[in-house]
């Protein structure tokens, strides 16, 4: 996948995860969260589902994404 694939992808499913979670970030935080996401989920999902393809990219992404942002809100101290 080539870089800009994966930030195109990786807002994607930052936007999607974040309004998902409803945690409001601005748009380096939310990019940031999906290519971390896409590339978590991606390759999770790319190993168990082989034959989906980009969708397994794209729906490991927003899985990873929202993952992490579950650790954040869980872990991260509070301001």
């Amino acid at each position: 996948m080539t870089v800009v694939a994966l930030i195109i992808i990786g807002a994607a499913a930052g936007f999607i995860a974040t309004r998902m979670m409803q945690l409001e970030t601005d748009v380096v935080t939310t990019v940031v969260i999906g290519i971390a996401g896409a590339l978590v989920g991606g390759f999770v999902l790319r190993a168990l589902l082989t034959m989906m393809g980009w969708l397994s990219g794209f729906v490991g992404a927003v899985l990873g994404a929202i993952l992490l942002i579950w650790l954040w809100k869980t872990y991260w101290p509070r301001r």
